[in-house]
């Protein structure tokens, strides 16, 4: 199926990049022989390659823990909870005065 029709344009981030991004790069690692036999045996199930099998595995979970420190899911509630914390004034204090007074290093 094509990239349209699944509903994806054809300029992903994927598709975008210059010849240097496209160059494969080699990873070594070392397992240890039940772990080699326990992603052999996935690979084969999943219908991959084993390097299609760990290529996507660790994307996916890159993507996990990117996620995790970057995607706030809030209620409704907690959310405007969150909006209101940011939209009120800071509580002054000694080390915001002392910030607040310093003249800003690209100046």
């Amino acid at each position: 199926m094509s990239a349209k029709a699944k509903g994806r344009s054809s300029t992903s981030h994927r598709a975008v990049r210059s010849k240097k991004d496209t160059a494969s790069v080699v990873i070594k690692f070392r397992v240890l022989p039940g772990d080699l036999a326990l992603i052999n045996e996935a690979a084969l199930l999943a219908g991959k390659s084993r390097s299609e099998f760990i290529r996507a595995a660790s994307l996916n979970a890159a993507t996990d823990v990117i996620l995790d420190r970057r995607l706030l899911r809030l209620t409704p509630k907690a959310f405007s909870r969150f909006v209101e914390a940011l939209d009120a004034p800071p509580n002054a204090n000694d080390k915001l005065r002392k910030l607040l007074s310093k003249a800003p290093p690209w100046q």
